[in-house]
């Protein structure tokens, strides 16, 4: 059933044109966020019967058409920073458009997260809805480029700074993953998260590149004061390494503050973050690293941990907690998730290492328990 449903949906011209070249009927497809003005001729001849059109623009008379033949028509919204039915995952590029000529400021990400501030705060129902749209759609988007592939999250602080060891050793890590076939999941943001997915960009290039790539992104260690500069130092590094590997980054606006990375190939990026938390770790099937970070990572250790304890996703996936100091005094997560794993399948699934480079095998072994 679930087969047939994602059978049916269309988001192209090119799979609209071949839906019609096999079929005499649009009926109970769903068409997402394609501009069907050039194909008004299509739209007249094909019954549309319980077809749904998200966000799809059309001329006047084959909207007419379709709502006669009882297909729903959502149709798109004007002066919107974003699609909220959006059929696919964001580039880099695509957030970050113009980075090169003008600030950060006047991006698409920075202008969704000015009008998501604005909206939050007028607490305007409409305005909650196309951003619930947006994230269900980014959510099936996810499903879509996900399906089938072993996954790994690396979850870390973002106030990990490039031109650090930490950092240097992330980025070993997300390349060491990526070539050992895995993808790699990372919540997209800055520090720990960019690194992860910098280092799965670099798995295919020759080792020298990741080197070099650290170092050209040092200039620019942190993205304050300056995400402008921040960002143009990583599309240097793109633009000198055209051909990276790929690896998938789940920010949110809802910490709007803090930009994505332009490492991730592709980019799922949230309003609601707990939509966007739960999402990120449920998709992490092969298993979860924790670097070294603040609340946000602590949260992410937990909201992993429930399922696992509950087994309610199944058989409990693997987690490794990097830095034994940092989890065990600054801030002691690893004696709490010990205790509740104690009695409980989880127990064999998680693991404490000292430094990043231990990480990798410690996945792998609880994996192979598995």
């Amino acid at each position: 059933m679930a087969t047939q449903r994602h059978d049916r949906e269309i988001h192209s011209l090119d799979e609209f044109d071949a839906a019609l070249g096999s079929g005499t009927s649009l009926a109970g497809f769903r068409i997402q966020s394609v501009d069907l003005t050039d194909r008004t001729f299509a739209l007249l001849s094909f019954p549309a019967g319980d077809a749904v059109f998200l966000g799809c623009a059309m001329q006047p008379e084959a909207a007419t058409k379709v709502r006669a033949d009882g297909a729903l028509v959502f149709p798109p919204v004007p002066d919107l920073p974003f699609d909220p039915y959006r059929a696919r995952l964001y580039s880099p590029g695509e957030l970050f458009e113009g980075i090169a000529e003008h600030p950060y400021e006047e991006t698409p990400d920075a202008r969704a997260y000015a009008w998501f501030r604005r909206t939050r705060a007028d607490g305007d129902i409409f305005s909650s809805m196309l951003r619930a749209l947006h994230d269900d759609a980014l959510s099936d988007a996810l499903d879509e480029h996900l399906r089938g592939a072993p996954v790994v999250g690396v979850m870390g602080g973002h106030r990990m700074g490039r031109g650090t060891d930490a950092y240097a050793g992330a980025a070993r890590l997300g390349r060491s993953l990526t070539r050992s076939g895995l993808t790699v999941v990372t919540g997209g943001g800055p520090g720990a998260m960019e690194a992860a997915n910098l280092g799965a960009y670099a798995a295919p290039l020759p080792d020298a590149a990741l080197d070099e790539a650290l170092e050209l992104l040092a200039k620019a260690p942190s993205f304050t004061p300056s995400v402008t500069d921040w960002a143009r130092a990583a599309f240097e590094v793109r633009s000198r390494w055209p051909r990276g590997g790929d690896s998938v980054g789940i920010p949110t606006w809802f910490y709007g503050h803090e930009p994505p990375n332009a490492f991730a190939t592709h980019i799922g990026k949230y309003f609601a973050n707990a939509t966007r938390e739960d999402g990120l770790l449920a998709r992490s099937t092969a298993g979860v690293v924790f670097l070294p970070g603040a609340a946000g990572t602590v949260q992410e250790i937990f909201d992993n941990a429930t399922p696992n304890y509950y087994a309610s996703r199944g058989a409990p996936t693997p987690m490794v907690l990097v830095n034994r100091v940092h989890w065990t005094t600054h801030l002691p997560a690893w004696p709490l998730l010990q205790a509740l794993a104690s009695d409980r399948s989880m127990r064999a699934r998680i693991a404490l290492v000292d430094t990043i480079d231990e990480a990798q095998e410690a996945l792998a072994r609880l994996r192979d328990g598995l």
